[in-house]
C-alpha cells in the first residue's frame, strides 16, 4: 500500500470519527472540522486543520509527496486518540487484559498438569 493510500485511509477514519462522535456535517475534513469547531479542543482543531491541508494538497497535486510524514503521523495519532470515545478504549483494554490473563492461567494449568492430562489424550 502506498503512502497516499495510507494518508487517505487515515483521513477517512478521522472524518468518520468526526461524523459519529461530534455529529459533524459536510464533505471533506475541512468542512467537518468547521461544522463542529466549538466542540473540539483547540489543539485538536489545529491538528485537524493541518491534516485537512494535506488532504487539499493531495486533491490538487497528482504527484503529491508528503514533506514531513512524521509530523502528519503525530498529528493523526493525537487526533485519533482524542476523537475516539474513551469508554471504547477502556472496554477494549479490559477485554484484552482479561483474555491475556485467562490464556496465561490456562497455559500454566496445562503445564503443571500435563502428565495427568496426557494419559487421557490419544495420539
Amino acid at each position: 500500500m502506498s503512502d497516499i493510500e495510507h494518508i487517505v485511509r487515515r483521513i477517512h477514519k478521522l472524518e468518520t470519527l468526526l461524523r459519529k462522535q461530534y455529529h459533524a456535517q459536510g464533505e471533506g475534513l475541512e468542512q467537518l472540522v468547521d461544522s463542529c469547531q466549538e466542540r473540539l479542543p483547540n489543539r485538536i482543531s489545529n491538528q485537524l486543520h493541518l491534516i485537512a491541508q494535506v488532504e487539499r494538497e493531495l486533491d490538487e497535486n497528482q504527484d503529491f509527496h508528503l514533506t514531513s510524514p512524521d509530523r502528519f503521523l503525530v498529528a493523526y495519532k493525537e487526533c485519533e486518540k482524542e476523537l475516539t470515545p474513551r469508554s471504547g478504549r477502556f472496554v477494549w483494554r479490559i477485554a484484552v487484559s482479561l483474555m491475556t490473563i485467562m490464556t496465561l492461567i490456562a497455559l500454566a494449568f496445562y503445564y503443571l498438569h500435563w502428565d495427568i492430562l496426557n494419559q487421557h489424550v490419544r495420539w
